[in-house]
């Protein structure tokens, strides 16, 4: 095992107090910056930065709209009409998780070569979109298949890369809010996607000749398209890109932020070098295998979300009613993940809190298999639902960790994201039909996946704790004042 020096080098150290940001007095082009206090400034900056990576949410909106619409298209149809037997809808849900494994590590490591990242994600999104409205055509299970694969491989640029984007240009102690702010879409998608699904699914059958859920997919990749072309002229780059949306007091402060940030830690703008030798120095150390493995069994243990739609059917109502139950859930999901990540900046912790949400997860699954009773399955339902953000804060731990500097950071967040997504793979065979409609045996499998994470990740504080530790003693010797502490 590494010395807790040589640790210290390598993972990412916090700073101290963080700078609180609400939004206040405007600025005018022609202020002088040195006569400006920089809490103006920054309130400024903050306000628009805001303002711009909140398209983030809308994107992240219909990513998951285009990851779930499957499972809503199943409830009409799409199984029967391209004939697929046995477990060949849950390779068609995994086959989207297979392309992200691929592309994920990739995709963060070009980010930390292009100035563009704007053009990069919203044209990924732009084609991923083209590719949902193929599925709507299919005519054969291995069409829709191919087709899906390659949405996840064009998807696996977005999420770590949007998260890495966003590390850009807040500070550790403001990223946990707005990542599970961003994050907020998968509540949002999950909730408008049903009452879109329910809406097509129950009105446009027969449409122009086509059955309704292959409307689902032409509706949902037609407002990707637009949605990625948008995104280019929105989203923001990277700070050490011209930013006209921002004054020159707030581009210079938005720079100096990042480099007090990682102070001690490395730059905080990418080099062109050690590129490989970044991703190696991860896949040999264990501690992204440590994490990257917990991340694997948080996200599989939250596989409920990837058939929603027909753990809402074994109620016994129909499809458009049982697409109306999942929205209630999905909207307190997304107040509840906003709340809890808002408290774990707040006290600058995070292991706590991601258990707390894994709990909630548990007690879903324990109320879930003990009776086919209406309202405590549905109750069951909420209790899953809020637990969306163990995901978002377990990130969140990565990114704030794993972040000597920036190109670092991109690497990790997009490895350590890309062995959390083989998790995603595998798990759509936890539900196979044959275990409805009560699916105990897939509730018992991901409360020991979740049980599994949080052991995982306790071993991870512990390390941390120890360094902490070391560093604090390390300080009482030599007399010097307390310095960087590792969030636990």
């Amino acid at each position: 095992m590494s010395s807790p020096s040589e640790s210290r080098s390598l993972l990412h150290l916090d700073v101290g107090e963080s700078t609180q940001s609400a939004y206040g007095t405007s600025l005018d082009d022609n202020d002088d910056p040195e006569s400006i206090s920089r809490k103006v400034v920054e309130r400024n900056l903050l306000r628009k930065l805001d303002s711009r990576t909140a398209y983030l949410v809308l994107i992240y909106i219909l990513n998951q709209m285009d990851r779930s619409n499957a499972a809503a298209a199943r409830l009409r149809g799409l199984e029967e009409d391209l004939g697929m037997k046995g477990t060949q809808f849950n390779t068609l849900i995994s086959s989207l998780y297979i392309g992200y494994v691929f592309m994920q590590t990739p995709s963060n490591f070009i980010l930390t070569r292009i100035t563009k990242p704007s053009l990069y994600l919203s044209t990924c999104m732009s084609l991923w979109g083209l590719l949902t409205t193929l599925i709507g055509i299919s005519t054969s299970y291995y069409q829709a298949l191919s087709s899906r694969f390659l949405v996840g491989f064009l998807e696996a640029t977005f999420y770590p890369g949007a998260v890495y984007l966003l590390s850009r240009w807040y500070k550790r102690e403001e990223l946990g809010y707005r990542t599970a702010f961003f994050t907020a879409g998968i509540g949002i998608s999950n909730a408008f996607g049903s009452l879109l699904a329910s809406g097509i699914l129950a009105t446009m059958e027969g449409l122009l000749g086509y059955a309704a859920w292959r409307w689902l997919f032409f509706i949902e990749g037609y407002l990707t398209i637009l949605v990625g072309i948008g995104g280019m002229f929105i989203l923001p780059d990277f700070p050490s890109s011209t930013a006209s949306w921002l004054t020159p007091a707030e581009h210079n402060l938005a720079q100096k932020r990042m480099e007090e940030d990682s102070e001690g830690h490395g730059t905080a703008e990418p080099t062109s070098s050690g590129g490989f030798a970044v991703v190696l120095s991860l896949m040999t150390d264990w501690r992204a295998w440590l994490v990257g493995t917990a991340l694997c069994c948080c996200n599989a243990s939250l596989s409920f979300n990837m058939f929603f739609p027909t753990l809402a059917a074994t109620m016994g109502y129909s499809p458009t009613i049982s697409l109306l139950l999942c929205t209630p859930p999905w909207i307190m999901s997304t107040i509840t993940a906003v709340t809890i990540a808002r408290h774990s900046d707040a006290t600058r912790e995070r292991f706590g809190h991601m258990t707390f949400a894994l709990l909630m997860l548990i007690t879903g699954y324990v109320l879930a298999m003990s009776t086919m009773n209406f309202t405590v399955r549905y109750i069951s339902l909420f209790f899953m639902a809020q637990a969306q953000v163990s995901n978002v804060i377990l990130l969140t731990w990565i990114s704030n960790t794993f972040a000597r500097s920036s190109s670092k950071r991109a690497v990790a967040i997009g490895f350590m994201n890309c062995i959390g997504t083989s998790g995603n793979t595998l798990s759509p065979y936890i539900w196979p039909s044959s275990w409805g409609p009560t699916y105990t045996n897939s509730y018992l499998i991901c409360i020991v996946l979740a049980i599994s994470c949080i052991s995982l990740c306790w071993v991870f504080r512990r390390h941390l704790e120890r360094l902490n530790e070391a560093a604090g003693e390390e300080e009482r010797e030599l007399n010097l004042a307390k310095g960087y502490r590792y969030l636990l």
